[in-house]
């Protein structure tokens, strides 16, 4: 029960970063209407795991749930592991 809240979490926080970079690029007028359809489909993709993770799990599918979480999960905190072991040991890359 507590993988599937800290799952969606996850997920959550990275469809949070991608909303920033969404809202922050329209202001700036990088988001347009040559990759407004990329952007579209990125996050519908997000809203879709979001959505249908939480509504597998309210209908008693928690292992479904958790697999379709764990799709963007996985490697979000891959990801956020290299960022901070990078940021964290500084490395020299010449």
């Amino acid at each position: 029960m507590n993988l599937f809240w800290i799952l969606w979490a996850i997920d959550a926080v990275i469809a949070l970063i991608f909303f920033y970079f969404f809202f922050v690029g329209m202001a700036d007028g990088t988001v347009s209407s040559f990759n407004a359809g990329l952007w579209a489909l990125i996050l519908a993709a997000l809203g879709a795991i979001l959505g249908g993770g939480y509504w597998l799990h309210t209908n008693q599918h928690v292992v479904g749930a958790k697999i379709l979480l764990s799709v963007l999960a996985v490697p979000g905190l891959l990801c956020g592991i290299f960022f901070l072991v990078l940021i964290l040991t500084n490395p020299r890359w010449n």
